[in-house]
């Protein structure tokens, strides 16, 4: 066994030890989401992407997608927070700023530092909501950013805010309220009330007149940049919802095994051997279409979710029930980092028997 399967391994056994029992508090409780995360950082699992120099593992595509699918299988809210950082950690790695690298990449893989993003608003059309000017030493950005998760956990966020000449600017700003000697300031919205994964602490930034100087520049890209990483990267989204259709099963499965029905073992089997070899497709058939692919595994967690709540019968309707938390989660890995063509290609998958 090498060592990136024993990493795996040893990641979802404190999953499934440590967090499953947990996945209903985690899902609603900041504070215990907040520790789950801590619980990755003590196995140093939040950074598997970063070369070893940094403290990585260098974890491949497939191996860290993986990783994802089985994070998401054990919490939803755990896999959507942690995946944030992760993010960030990749995006420093691939800076040219060197002191921005040396402050922050030894520190990521064990959450002594952490990171969140915000730059989803790159992909609406029309007038961009937050705008760079350049300026000198710097950048001045005002406007607001809709999404950014992780307040009270993470200390800074990678923003992203469009350039006059259409391109984009990032780098690190606090997470935290600040005003700075010069009238700038950041300041956030309450938490928002969503339907799942409320504990993740997904607010609004607002920023105004706020100087980013060059040393804290991540990188600059070009208009459209983010559009053509979202098409690069349409496969490896898939895994959250290869984890929460996993998650659906493992409830089915259960539900088979304790009422003793028939026809719930022949539609885990069915289920679960479409997951299969849903999985094996995003994982090894590199011609197929990632788009479709995407929208296949969005497809089926909604489903494989659905299974759940049958099996479970009324009690599926309690909050706290794991069926309604899994319902739930399927819900945001259908609409999380959506595209145009990703709403599109799952429209298409959803109605292709009509």
């Amino acid at each position: 066994m090498d060592n990136q399967q024993q990493l795996l391994n040893f990641a979802e056994s404190y999953l499934r030890e440590s967090v499953a029992p947990r996945a209903a508090e985690i899902d609603s409780d900041p504070p215990a989401l907040f520790e789950a995360l801590k619980g990755l950082g003590e196995r140093s699992l939040l950074a598997l992407r970063l070369p070893k120099i940094w403290g990585g593992q260098e974890f491949a595509e497939k191996t860290f997608g993986t990783f994802q699918e089985i994070v998401a299988r054990y919490s939803g809210a755990l896999a959507f927070l942690q995946t944030q950082h992760q993010s960030a950690g990749n995006m420093l790695a691939v800076s040219e700023n060197e002191s921005l690298k040396q402050e922050y990449l030894p520190s990521l893989s064990t959450g002594k530092r952490l990171l969140g993003v915000g730059f989803s608003q790159l992909r609406r059309l029309g007038e961009p909501v937050l705008k760079a000017l350049p300026v000198a030493g710097g950048y001045e950005l005002h406007g607001f950013v809709p999404w950014v998760t992780g307040f009270g956990c993470f200390q800074e966020f990678i923003v992203a805010a469009v350039l006059p000449s259409g391109g984009a600017v990032y780098g690190v700003v606090p997470f935290v309220e600040t005003h700075n000697c010069a009238g700038g300031s950041i300041s956030f919205s309450e938490p928002a009330i969503l339907a799942a994964m409320t504990s993740t602490n997904t607010v609004t930034a607002h920023l105004s007149e706020w100087f980013l100087p060059e040393e804290r520049v991540v990188f600059l890209k070009p208009a459209g940049w983010i559009h053509e990483n979202d098409k690069k990267n349409v496969r490896n989204a898939a895994f959250f919802a290869l984890g929460c259709a996993r998650a659906g099963l493992d409830i089915v499965g259960d539900a088979g095994n304790r009422k003793q029905l028939p026809f719930i073992v022949t539609a885990f089997d069915a289920l679960n051997r479409e997951l299969n070899s849903c999985r094996e497709a995003i994982l090894e058939d590199s011609r197929q279409d990632g788009l479709q692919l995407r929208a296949w595994a969005i497809d089926l967690a909604g489903r494989c979710a659905m299974a759940a709540v049958t099996v479970s019968s009324g009690a599926a309707n309690y909050k706290h029930h794991a069926a309604q938390r899994v319902y739930r989660e399927a819900l945001v890995f259908a609409v999380a980092g959506q595209t145009t063509a990703l709403m599109e290609a799952t429209l298409n998958r959803l109605v292709r028997n009509v």
